[in-house]
């Protein structure tokens, strides 16, 4: 019977003296805790009532993978703590695939697992479980009629994101992101139509909109004396146009804005989509004086293949690594790989997602050029940007 008072936690482990010791560690911790050693058992009975699921990676029959893959399939995403004595690697592995399928990890262990260390893990859990839990908020689903009629209204606008130079402080760029200023429903975030505007063939209308909005808004930065250069993000469909660098060059002459301040992010995927088309406009592009930046590195299919085709001046680090970089070693291991390249290849560097001093520090001592994130600052409006660099 479940006492309402304590977690609970389930252990399923095939070695019956591991879990029987797991099992009084937890109730050392003031959980109330069972286990099963039967992975056919566990799988074919009701789901326990818990609170987090140890999960030995390593067990005849049925591995901890097929068990990751078969919870979600069922819907049973409690938080896991994942234990192997195999491999560090496929413990890491493991775990980015349990978060693939939106479960919680909240530790990865390595056998054999410390006393203490597994107590302290317990006390922690038990404090971050009393939390008052926030109910999520429904995502409003947009018609492409709707995403449509809002473009052509103009009511998209675009935030700032400033990067830093980590060698002198200085601001040295803003990103460019979109939001939608619903008429009814107020500041719309780009998760809740972007899908919508990639499947029904409105990125070249949604594209053409955020240039026009970026070009105008950096003439009123100019005025202001802050002199930053802008990203924007384009996509596949905008690459493979063959018009863009005409269209591009026109619209920065209107607006008095020199194509050397213009920098232009592409995802890895986006290059690769119809590559001979893409690097035709992508030179094209340089050769007007427009600056390239290779966004979301390392997470695409052939990302030294990019480096090595297409005319990049600068590596956008993605945020899964920066993010991560300070308690896992192996997006450390990347982190530094990612510099290291940019450097030889007389590229500039960004970590984006920089969320913390620590981080922030510790990628000005790797060597990174330039960061951007919450650490330093969110996106926002021209106007708030303009007073925000004031102050900065």
């Amino acid at each position: 019977m479940h006492d309402n008072n304590k977690a609970a936690l389930f252990i399923l482990d095939d070695n019956e003296q591991y879990a029987e010791l797991l099992k009084e560690f937890a109730e050392q911790a003031n959980w109330q805790a069972d286990f099963e050693t039967n992975v056919v058992s566990f799988l074919t009975q009701e789901f326990p009532t818990c609170d987090a699921l140890v999960l030995d990676l390593f067990m005849p029959d049925f591995d901890g993978i097929e068990v990751i893959r078969m919870l979600a399939d069922r819907g049973h995403r409690r938080p896991l703590i994942l234990v192997s004595g195999f491999d560090k690697k496929v413990l890491h592995s493991a775990e980015q695939l349990a978060k693939a399928h939106d479960i919680e990890v909240l530790a990865t262990l390595t056998k054999p697992i410390e006393m203490q260390s597994f107590i302290e893990l317990l006390n922690r859990v038990s404090v971050s479980l009393n939390q008052p839990k926030y109910p999520k908020t429904v995502k409003q689903q947009y018609s492409p009629e709707e995403i449509e009629a809002g473009l052509r209204n103009h009511e998209f606008v675009l935030h700032y994101q400033p990067q830093i130079c980590l060698t002198t402080n200085k601001i040295n760029s803003v990103e460019a992101l979109v939001r939608w200023q619903h008429p009814k429903d107020g500041l719309v975030y780009p998760d809740q139509f972007i899908s919508v505007v990639e499947k029904h063939n409105l990125i070249e209308l949604m594209t053409q909109e955020i240039l026009n909005i970026s070009v105008k808004e950096s003439s009123a930065v100019i005025q202001s004396s802050l002199e930053v250069s802008l990203s924007i993000n384009v996509s596949a469909d905008n690459i493979i146009a063959l018009s863009l660098p005409e269209q591009l060059k026109a619209l920065t002459d209107k607006n008095h804005l020199a194509p050397h301040n213009l920098t232009l992010e592409l995802t890895e995927s986006a290059v690769m989509g119809e590559l001979t088309s893409s690097l035709d406009v992508l030179n094209r592009l340089r050769m007007k004086g427009f600056h390239l930046s290779i966004d979301d590195f390392g997470t695409g299919y052939s990302s030294l293949q990019q480096l090595y085709q297409a005319p990049f001046t600068e590596l956008k680090i993605d945020r899964q690594f920066v993010s991560s970089m300070l308690f896992d070693e192996e997006a450390m291991i990347i982190v530094k790989i990612c510099i290291m390249l940019g450097k030889m290849l007389n590229m500039n560097i960004v970590a984006e997602g920089v969320e913390n001093l620590e981080t922030l520090h510790e990628l000005q001592h790797l060597g990174c050029n330039f960061a951007q994130g919450y650490a330093i600052a969110k996106p926002m409006a021209v106007n708030d940007l303009i007073r925000w660099a004031e102050q900065w």
